[in-house]
């Protein structure tokens, strides 16, 4: 006989771990500082993280959509710090990038990575998409900011406020990471003040044609 009752509700799996993905991340990270990119698997990150190699494979596809969501959530811990003016914001978040990328799990990680995305497209997609374009947030909640305290101009054209975004997100981001994991020097108060003042003048300049 039928039943006409409500139907059971349909089953989805097992619900994720976040430890166990935290666990994962983290295992990645270490694996990655020991071993190197050419050396990692995902054998030797399910053994560090004390969990089943088929509970990865659930997770991620492979050894690269891994790496870059381990990196990712690194970057995830910024936070734009709200120290009452545009100057203040920038330092403040300039200081924190750079004691991140001074971290040597954020290192390695991130100079692997970026590395094996020169010869991987779909990578540099991944790349963009989980680090690149999710940390653009601290530039759009920044300026936002500095537009309510009147110290810069509203855009009223999206497609220019989204290209001036980008570039000062260029420009920050690769100002930081050049400085500190290419030229190896330090990312310290009085460099990150000269180097917005830098910065500013320039916005200051632009919103002036």
């Amino acid at each position: 006989m039928l039943s006409h009752g409500h139907p059971k509700p349909a089953r989805t799996g097992r619900p994720r771990s976040t430890a166990a993905d935290e666990a994962i991340l983290e295992a990645c990270r270490a694996s990655l500082v020991d071993l190197g990119w050419s050396k990692l698997t995902m054998g030797d990150v399910a053994t560090r993280a004390g969990v089943a190699k088929t509970t990865l494979y659930r997770r991620w596809a492979g050894k690269n959509e891994l790496v870059v969501d381990a990196v990712a959530v690194l970057f995830d811990e910024l936070e734009l710090p709200d120290l009452g003016s545009l100057s203040a914001d920038v330092q403040g978040v300039v200081l924190q990038f750079a004691a991140l990328l001074d971290r040597p799990e954020t290192r390695t990680s991130l100079m692997a990575v970026v590395a094996e995305s020169t010869r991987d497209d779909a990578l540099r997609t991944r790349i963009r998409d989980s680090i690149v374009d999710r940390q653009k947030r601290l530039v759009l909640l920044g300026r936002q900011r500095a537009q309510q305290r009147g110290e810069l101009p509203v855009e009223p054209d999206e497609a220019s406020a989204a290209s001036t975004a980008d570039l000062i997100f260029d420009v920050i981001a690769g100002a930081v990471v050049h400085r500190t994991l290419v030229s190896a020097e330090p990312v310290d108060e009085d460099w990150a003040r000269r180097f917005t003042v830098l910065l500013l003048a320039g916005l200051g300049a632009a919103a002036a044609t």
